[in-house]
């Protein structure tokens, strides 16, 4: 009787535990990288509605030198027609194509109380209807996020924990919030 000899298969591949392993190292680098990551989600975020809320003063205020009479546009909307003979609007970027707007994690909107003094406008705002002054807000689309903005006719820009949209007066300081710098 004759036996063949043994040759032991050399293994390759991987074995289970290995993929346990990895699988474990990237659950680790992820767990330790999604709050940063939404972290610098939320940034980007309020970086962009201050941006925003910058760009609604300087629109609101073009608009009550050149259009307006000296007053303020009521909406967005408003801010977005462009005047008779031009194809220009006050505002672009898609923010005056409602009057409330979700632009990058944020939700905006303008508002004034109209003024039954105030006359017709070149883009076709009938007279009465615009504001002595403004207040615009991006209060953040999702949960968790705890920069809140707003801005009125005197062009500051305000951060709060929570929603500016009753405290902020047409023009002046309002009862809370910080001014940004």
């Amino acid at each position: 009787m004759t036996h063949k000899p043994t040759t032991l298969k050399s293994a390759s591949g991987f074995a289970l535990i290995d993929l346990i392993f990895v699988c474990g190292i990237i659950g680790l680098l992820c767990g330790i990288a999604l709050p940063r990551l939404l972290q610098a989600k939320q940034a980007a975020s309020s970086s962009s509605a201050i941006a925003t809320m910058r760009a609604i003063s300087s629109a609101q205020l073009t608009y009550a030198l050149t259009c307006g009479g000296g007053f303020y546009a009521p909406n967005l909307t408003t801010l977005g027609t462009a005047p008779v003979g031009s194809r220009e609007a006050f505002i672009g970027g898609g923010l005056g194509d409602a009057d409330t707007v979700a632009k990058s994690g944020y939700v905006v909107k303008v508002e004034a109380v109209a003024y039954a003094g105030s006359p017709a406008s070149c883009n076709g705002l009938a007279g009465g209807e615009g504001g002595q002054g403004f207040i615009a807000i991006a209060d953040p689309a999702e949960p968790g996020n705890p920069r809140f903005f707003g801005t009125n006719a005197d062009a500051q820009i305000y951060e709060f924990s929570s929603t500016l949209s009753g405290a902020m007066p047409e023009t002046g300081e309002p009862m809370v919030g910080t001014p940004l710098r």
